[in-house]
């Protein structure tokens, strides 16, 4: 361990933001669930759910709904993740 004097304080990280492909996955993850089983739960196809958890796709307002119902939140957790992280937490 380290040994500070005193006033040698490190200031804090922020809080690292989220993109909305790790937000899906998160909630994903959260709930224990594979693609497979997200994609039966929201009518996306697995190989799409890859595709938006790796941020290789826009998500768009129809697929931000679908995923919202599946999940059980508002659909702003997942387009806005750096607004909405404590409700990330509540989701699970």
């Amino acid at each position: 361990m380290k040994n500070n004097k005193k006033g040698d304080f490190v200031t804090a990280k922020p809080h690292a933001k989220l993109t909305t492909g790790e937000v899906i996955r998160m909630l994903r993850e959260l709930k224990d669930w594979t693609q497979a089983e997200l994609a039966e739960r929201c009518g996306i196809s697995a190989t799409n759910i890859s595709l938006l958890e790796n941020d290789k796709v826009d998500i768009g307002k129809k697929r931000v709904e679908q995923l919202a119902k599946a999940f059980n939140v508002h659909p702003a957790i997942i387009m806005f993740p750096e607004y909405e992280g404590k409700e990330i937490q509540k989701a699970a």
